[in-house]
């Protein structure tokens, strides 16, 4: 036995628990610290390391597997952990950082940060990850795809502004090849949907939404699969549209939003604009924002907020966009 029960005594009231197990994801490594008998453990970031910590720690029966969102590399390590029904929250570095700070664990090394990551899990309980199928993650590469290829068109037309005739001829020929490979990706997308039905309902409900088009639906079922399953507070919180309080004492500070999925909310911010011109419910939502003096950026964020907020509600209605839905 370690140096804490692994069925700790808990106060009245206290989310806080001592079975999660935070774990610190670099390209190579896992370190991973069990707050139950405070124990480290290290292994490979690869195929028999990811089988290897699945094997010693599925038998611990943790409360939350927490790990941190590191460009791709924790996402072997949890598509296994969810699959064999493990709970795991893929939580933003940032929030993790700023916890750091607030609780004074200035000095940092793989094994403190995972023991971070672990006290970050237990005391604040993000929200778990939800298991996708296949054809899902099949999308959500393809859009990440997608969305690679359409910053490198974008960068390669801006440099035709003060390109000579020598060089535009180039930059011409890789537009043209990087819009055949964004043709190619969205096809192998929308051939992707058509295969499962209930995501392809899912995709239909939400492009019934004014301002949100099919391929901007089928991106966020597929970045966002826990939609239609949250609640109103979650789906904010998850998206990183919900107002958080910066106050303290009697100074009052703007309310500021972040967290959650960045590339959700760039993905959907044309869409919403779109929404504010189209869709009758988001344009009156900004509208009257605007009349009690909100600033316009801020007010944008709260429609895409709201916008989240219908989708989900559609999605777990299986109801199709009407403005009274709203």
């Amino acid at each position: 036995m370690g140096r804490h029960s692994a069925t700790p005594h808990r106060k009245e009231g206290s989310k806080m628990n001592n079975r999660c197990i935070g774990i610190d994801v670099s390209k190579n490594t896992l370190d991973v610290h069990v707050q139950a008998d405070g124990a480290n453990l290290k292994v490979g970031n690869d195929e028999e390391g990811v089988r290897k910590l699945l094997a010693t720690i599925q038998p611990m029966e943790p409360e939350l597997i927490a790990l941190e969102a590191t460009g791709g590399y924790e996402e072997r390590l949890a598509e296994t952990l969810v699959s064999a029904g493990l709970p795991v929250a893929v939580v933003n570095p940032a929030r993790v950082r700023d916890f750091a700070k607030a609780t004074g664990q200035l000095a940092k090394t793989d094994e403190i940060d995972a023991r971070v990551i672990a006290l970050f899990g237990s005391m604040l309980q993000p929200p778990k990850t939800e298991e996708i199928d296949e054809t899902t993650r099949e999308i959500k590469a393809l859009n990440v795809r997608r969305g690679q290829l359409v910053a490198m068109r974008t960068a390669e037309k801006n440099r035709t502004e003060h390109a000579r005739d020598a060089v535009l001829e180039s930059i011409q020929a890789v537009v043209a090849a990087l819009n055949l490979q964004i043709d190619e990706v969205e096809a192998g997308i929308r051939e992707l949907v058509r295969s499962s039905s209930e995501l392809k309902e899912k995709i239909e409900i939400m492009a019934s939404f004014p301002g949100i088009a099919e391929k901007t639906a089928a991106a966020i079922a597929a970045l966002l699969p826990e939609i239609g399953a949250l609640d109103r507070k979650q789906i904010a919180s998850l998206t990183g549209t919900a107002p958080v309080n910066r106050d303290s004492g009697q100074f009052r500070g703007k309310r500021m939003t972040g967290g959650g999925r960045k590339r959700v909310r760039t993905l959907c911010f044309m869409p919403t604009l779109a929404a504010i011109r189209f869709n009758p419910v988001i344009r009156s939502h900004y509208e009257a924002l605007l009349s009690r003096g909100k600033e316009k950026m801020v007010a944008v964020v709260a429609c895409m907020r709201k916008m989240f907020v219908i989708l989900n509600a559609m999605v777990a209605k299986k109801q199709s966009w009407k403005p009274d839905f709203a």
